[in-house]
């Protein structure tokens, strides 16, 4: 079994839910973010989530845009990126690693040789946010050749095209949004189809369901797992509460 459903069994079998926090690597230094994701890991993350700076990122608001703007500003580049996964992953053997990405990431590396370097390092999924299921195949290729598992998001506004398309061609998860717009810890409201959203992944056989975008407080964590999802994601309020620190 891969490591995301290693983790996911595990956790079913003690009816527990995964927290997966999203961090910018190299955010504000190698280091630094190496010490945060130690700490992450050490006080009860389940998988991690993890993103490359970027100038450009497209689905996040200011507070991981300033993440990622720390992290250029320092220097970082993709290279140190995957130098800095390489270490989380020689210190953490089991735990699941994803990526979210843009696609000008990758493209600029070469699908090929990113997907390579991405084995190479030990991660096990990626999501490329702005890959519709229209345009995947090329990368669903390159990852599955090196043994990376591909995740695509279902949006709330998903059809059932399009809900089918996610459920069949993600591996490892399902990353279900929230809401329409960008990530935010301040924005909280949900879109009130989201349970409908579940059960037609689930009739589609979907990899565990992880919902993120505005997920902020446990309550609602507890939430997400009553529609029925695996777990949730916390990308901005986890980059935030690590920023004032």
């Amino acid at each position: 079994m891969s490591r995301f459903e290693t983790t996911f069994a595990q956790l079913s079998a003690k009816n527990e839910g995964a927290f997966v926090p999203f961090v910018t690597l190299c955010d504000p230094t190698f280091d630094r973010s190496f010490e945060i994701i130690c700490t992450l890991v050490d006080n009860g993350a389940d998988a991690l989530e993890l993103g490359f700076p970027f100038s450009d990122p497209l689905l996040d608001g200011p507070v991981i845009q300033a993440a990622n703007n720390r992290a250029l500003n320092a220097g970082h580049s993709t290279e140190d990126s995957f130098k800095l996964l390489a270490k989380v992953r020689s210190k953490y053997p089991e735990i699941p690693i994803s990526l979210l990405l843009c696609a000008n990431l990758i493209f600029a590396k070469g699908l090929d040789n990113f997907y390579q370097r991405c084995a190479e390092v030990g991660v096990d999924a990626v999501l490329v946010a702005d890959i519709p299921l229209l345009a995947k195949e090329d990368y669903v290729q390159a990852a599955k050749k090196h043994g990376v598992q591909p995740v695509f998001i279902c949006p709330p506004n998903a059809d059932a095209k399009t809900v089918q398309g996610v459920a069949e061609n993600s591996e490892g998860y399902t990353y279900l949004v929230s809401r329409a717009g960008v990530t935010s810890a301040e924005n909280q409201s949900h879109a009130t189809n989201l349970d409908t959203l579940v059960e037609q992944l689930k009739a589609h056989h979907a990899p565990p369901i992880l919902q993120g975008f505005g997920i902020a407080q446990p309550l609602q964590v507890k939430e997400a797992l009553q529609l029925g999802a695996a777990g949730a994601i916390s990308g901005s309020a986890t980059v935030k509460l690590l920023s004032e620190t």
